[in-house]
C-alpha cells in the first residue's frame, strides 16, 4: 500500500511539470475556466485541477485561398491568394477563445474582398493591378482580424488563371501583335535597303557619267593633238579627221577580234569599206564647206540689201 501511494505521489509530481516549445503559447484552465497563458520553457500546473486547454502557434503561418470570380468584361478567372498571418503574442487569449475556426474566417474575408474588387476591372487590368487587389485584401483582413488577435503580415496573389479558351485567344492576340510589329520592322528595313540601293545606283551613275565625260574630254584632247600633228605634216583638218575615224574603225575591229565570245558585229567591215568610208567622209566635209560658204554669201547679200530698202522707204515718205 505504501508503494502504491509513493507511485501515485511521484506520478502526480511529474504531472505537475510540462514544457512549452519556442514560439508557442499554452492555455491553462482550472476546472474548465481560463487560468493563465504559459510561454516557452518549463512550466508547473496542479495535477487533476489544472489542465492544458490548447496550444497556440505564434509563428508566421500561410493560408492559400483559391477563388473563382468574374471580371468586368465577363471573363471567369481563378485566383490564388496567399495570406501570411500570425497570432499577436499579447492577444493569445482573443485568438484562442474568440475564434473557433480562424482559417474559415480569413477565407471568408478574402472571398468577400476579391469578389468586390475584381468585377470592377477588365482582365488585362487584373494582371496589371494585382498588387492593388492584394493591398485591399490585406487592409480589409487587418481591420477585421486584429480584433481576434491575428496580425496579417502580407497577402500575395500568386496565380491568375483565366479559362483556357481565353488564354489561347490572348496568346493569338499577342502573336498577331508581334507579327504586325515584325512586319513593320521588315518593311522599314526593306525601305532602307531600297533607298540605299537607289542612292548607290545614283552615285554610281553620277560617277560613271563623270568618268565618261572625262574619257571623252581626254579623247577630244587627244584628237586635237593628233590633228595638230597631222596638220604639221601637210594634212588638212578634214583629211586628218577622216584618217582618225578610219583608224578608230580598225581599232574597233581589232578589239572585236580579240574577244572570243563577242556578239558585236561592226558594219561595214570589208577591206574596201575603209577606203569607201574615207572617201565618203572627205566628200561630206567638202559638201559641208560648200554649203557653209553659200550660207555666208547669202547672209552677206541680205545685209547689203536691207540698208538700201530702208533708204528707199525714207525717200517715199519725204515725197508724200
Amino acid at each position: 500500500m505504501i508503494y502504491i501511494i509513493v507511485v501515485v505521489i511521484l506520478a502526480l509530481f511529474f504531472m505537475s511539470f510540462f514544457t512549452v516549445k519556442q514560439q508557442s503559447a499554452v492555455i491553462v484552465e482550472r476546472f474548465g475556466k481560463y487560468l493563465s497563458i504559459r510561454q516557452s520553457g518549463l512550466q508547473i500546473k496542479i495535477p487533476v485541477i489544472d489542465r492544458i486547454a490548447g496550444v497556440v502557434n505564434l509563428r508566421i503561418q500561410q493560408l492559400d485561398v483559391i477563388i473563382e470570380t468574374k471580371t468586368k468584361d465577363n471573363v471567369f478567372v481563378k485566383m490564388k491568394v496567399s495570406v501570411q498571418y500570425k497570432v499577436v503574442q499579447d492577444r493569445v487569449y482573443e485568438a484562442f477563445y474568440k475564434l473557433e475556426y480562424p482559417h474559415d474566417q480569413i477565407r471568408s474575408y478574402v472571398f468577400d474582398v476579391v469578389r468586390a474588387e475584381v468585377p470592377k476591372l477588365k482582365l488585362d487590368d487584373v494582371f496589371e493591378r494585382k498588387d492593388d487587389i492584394a493591398i485591399a485584401v490585406k487592409r480589409e483582413l487587418n481591420d477585421a482580424m486584429i480584433t481576434y488577435g491575428y496580425d496579417i503580415i502580407n497577402t500575395l496573389i500568386t496565380d491568375i488563371d483565366p479559362d483556357i479558351q481565353v488564354k489561347n485567344a490572348m496568346n493569338r492576340i499577342n502573336s498577331a501583335d508581334r507579327e504586325k510589329t515584325a512586319a513593320e520592322y521588315e518593311a522599314e528595313a526593306q525601305r532602307i535597303r531600297i533607298v540605299a540601293k537607289a542612292r548607290a545606283e545614283a552615285e554610281s551613275k553620277r560617277l560613271q557619267g563623270q568618268g565618261i565625260a572625262d574619257q571623252r574630254r581626254e579623247i577630244a584632247r587627244g584628237l586635237v593633238e593628233s590633228v595638230d600633228v597631222l596638220n604639221k605634216v601637210g594634212i588638212n583638218s578634214q583629211e586628218a579627221s577622216a584618217l582618225i575615224v578610219v583608224t578608230q574603225h580598225y581599232d574597233a575591229l581589232t578589239a572585236i577580234g580579240a574577244e572570243n565570245n563577242s556578239n558585236l558585229i561592226l558594219l561595214p567591215n570589208s577591206p574596201q569599206a575603209g577606203s569607201d568610208m574615207l572617201n565618203n567622209m572627205v566628200a561630206s566635209f567638202v559638201a559641208s564647206n560648200q554649203v557653209s560658204e553659200v550660207m555666208k554669201n547669202v547672209a552677206k547679200v541680205k545685209k547689203e540689201i536691207k540698208p538700201n530698202v530702208s533708204q528707199e522707204s525714207t525717200f517715199e515718205e519725204d515725197e508724200e
